[in-house]
């Protein structure tokens, strides 16, 4: 695929983010995790990447030159010529490092035998989903996390609330309700999970499966706010925490005991302190957990002082 993005970086955002992914048979992806590791150090590149036997998928940022040469990079192997992405700015560098990642799959979904490559929802461009999830036969679905959909989701959408992409069969096969309408559309935040569960269901029975193309990422890029069904934010996995219409940045930040999306609101909780805990998991975590997450965050303001990343694990 010929790359036409614009990589002149947006006036408000130094770091250029790419979201891409792509499934393909890649049964060397092993031989693969060095020489893309040493491309990204070498074109500053901050960010994740998984490789699998059933291809890639990631995150990552960085100047606008060095994402092009990035993407150019991985477009060099035949298996991901025709991978493609989507771009979007962050005011701050939104990863402290960069990891190249080997996966059993590129998403963890957990059912064998589903392949993609092979058989795979109707994809539907953003310009034409609200017409799709307006249609009073139509049942939509979020495929994300809880956490996910806390800070946004597409009016009239059923959320499963799961807490990991792996209880979602379990939840569609205890849902009989799902064939109570012709059409099913799903949608995640940039398209890679519709990718297997749009699958997962054509592989149990249900005939019209529908997903957004490239996400609600490229529906907040391309459908003006005035005509938009999405409500709220688009949770992302940086330090963005959030995204609005036109990809701007949202106000949210991130508790770093248990990942969860804060509002303004929260932080002034007497359950929030920073590094420690929050509303939505102080409840589920021990003195022993919140003091142990004390000291981390201690360590890390000694590192800030020093001009040093902590890099410690998340709790």
């Amino acid at each position: 695929m010929t790359d036409t993005t614009d990589h002149t970086a947006k006036a408000d955002g130094s770091f250029t983010v790419a979201a891409l992914y792509h499934f393909a048979a890649f049964p060397d992806y092993k031989s693969f995790r060095e020489p893309l590791l040493e491309a990204c150090r070498a074109n500053d590149i901050c960010g994740s990447l998984l490789i699998a036997r059933e291809g890639i998928n990631g995150t990552i940022a960085g100047p606008a030159q060095g994402i092009a040469n990035i993407l150019a990079f991985i477009r060099s192997r035949p298996e991901f010529r025709n991978l493609e992405h989507k771009e979007s700015y962050a005011s701050k560098k939104p990863f402290l490092r960069m990891k190249v990642r080997l996966k059993k799959e590129i998403v963890t979904m957990g059912v064998e035998d589903i392949d993609p490559t092979q058989i795979v929802g109707t994809y539907v461009e953003a310009k034409d989903w609200n017409a799709l999830i307006s249609d009073p036969e139509t049942i939509v679905i979020d495929t994300r996390n809880d956490y996910e959909t806390a800070i946004g989701i597409f009016k009239g959408a059923v959320d499963p609330n799961i807490k990991t992409f792996r209880e979602f069969p379990d939840w569609v096969r205890n849902n009989p309700g799902l064939h109570n309408k012709p059409k099913i559309a799903m949608y995640c935040t940039g398209g890679i999970r519709c990718e297997k569960s749009t699958a997962f269901m054509k592989q149990l029975g249900f005939d019209e499966v529908y997903h957004l193309k490239g996400g609600i990422l490229k529906y907040l890029e391309t459908v003006p706010a005035e005509e938009s069904l999405w409500e709220g934010d688009c949770f992302v996995f940086d330090e963005r925490v959030g995204v609005g219409h036109g990809l701007e940045e949202g106000e949210y930040k991130l508790c770093r005991a248990c990942r969860f999306p804060l509002k303004a609101e929260d932080t002034t909780s007497p359950l929030f302190e920073e590094g420690v805990s929050c509303p939505h998991c102080y409840e589920t975590r021990t003195e022993e957990d919140r003091e142990r997450f004390r000291q981390r965050q201690l360590q890390m303001k000694l590192a800030k002082k020093r001009g040093e990343k902590h890099l410690a694990p998340q709790g």
